[in-house]
């Protein structure tokens, strides 16, 4: 039997489709080795300052000053400051993207969904060096006559700045999401006789519930590893407080502050800045692994 006539044009084809596919399987790839890159330089850069360093003063010492003369390493002073930062950014950015991501999916008119989300979007884009004069030349004053006693520097301010700039990410996935959820849901909930406001609250929002976790999660991520808002309107000493109307300095601003001189490879101070980075990188996997587990737990639900 003579074999099949593969026309020239299909060959290519293939060939071309079996290139792509190796591009996008290096890419992959890629970066998974690039998490693994990262995972062994925190490894191996922090292994020794652990070597000096009983872990357990990471959590018995109350001030995190490795470059002092009488050093302490308590690192709950920095992941506090991270963990105040973090909570107002969220107070303002998950409620107010949630509303806006309802509106834009269920109520808005289409035009004007397709003119006001990119323009949103590019809140997003805006340098983060913006955001934190922003917050220290401009919304601190403003706060100042709120409470008379804030410092100049404080996680308030910083924390709300840095939650009007996740915003676009909240809404933008949020939108995403409810909007693929099936017409057959709403329109069967309209039968039902609920109006437009509860199929979006019992109905959209649940349906959709998976995509927003995504949507807190990479929130969360953002806002953890935020640099220059922190660094500029949050405050550079590090402070074991909860208190946001105080200064505070976060794990980020610590590296940006130390990074900035000149320390010696293999010094204490040196080996400070990966210890930061991976108690850094641990808190964003974990906030990371509950959202997927988050995540799978509403997918099976709905």
């Amino acid at each position: 039997m003579a074999p099949a006539f593969v026309a020239p044009g299909r060959r290519l084809d293939k060939a071309v489709e079996a290139l792509m596919v190796w591009i996008l399987r290096l890419g992959g790839w890629a970066s998974v080795l690039v998490t693994f890159g990262i995972i062994g330089t925190l490894v191996t850069e922090s292994a020794p300052f652990f070597a000096r360093v009983p872990v357990v003063r990471l959590v018995q010492d109350t001030m995190w000053t490795p470059l002092f003369s009488e050093p302490q390493y308590g690192i709950g002073a920095l992941l506090a400051g991270t963990m105040v930062t973090t909570l107002v950014a969220l107070s303002v950015a998950v409620p107010l993207g949630t509303i806006l991501a309802i509106y834009l999916s269920e109520f808005a008119p289409a035009r004007f969904r397709e003119l006001v989300k990119p323009m949103l979007e590019l809140l997003s884009a805006v340098p983060t060096v913006v955001y934190g004069y922003f917050a220290l030349l401009a919304l601190t004053p403003l706060l100042q006559m709120l409470y008379p006693d804030l410092p100049q520097f404080s996680m308030l301010s910083a924390g709300l700045i840095m939650g009007i700039m996740i915003v676009p990410y909240v809404t933008s996935l949020g939108e995403d999401s409810m909007r693929s959820v099936p017409m057959l849901l709403r329109e069967g909930a309209y039968a039902l006789g609920d109006g437009k406001l509860g199929v979006a609250v019992r109905v959209v929002f649940p349906g959709a519930f998976s995509g927003l976790a995504a949507a807190y999660v990479l929130a969360i991520s953002r806002a953890v590893g935020e640099t220059m808002i922190v660094a500029i309107a949050a405050g550079l000493q590090p402070r074991m407080t909860i208190n946001p109307l105080e200064s505070a300095a976060t794990v980020t601003a610590f590296i940006v502050q130390v990074s900035l001189g000149d320390l010696p490879h293999g010094s204490i101070g040196y080996q400070s800045i990966f210890v930061a980075g991976a108690m850094l990188f641990l808190l964003t996997l974990g906030f990371n692994l509950a959202g997927h587990v988050l995540r799978k737990k509403f997918h099976r639900a709905s």
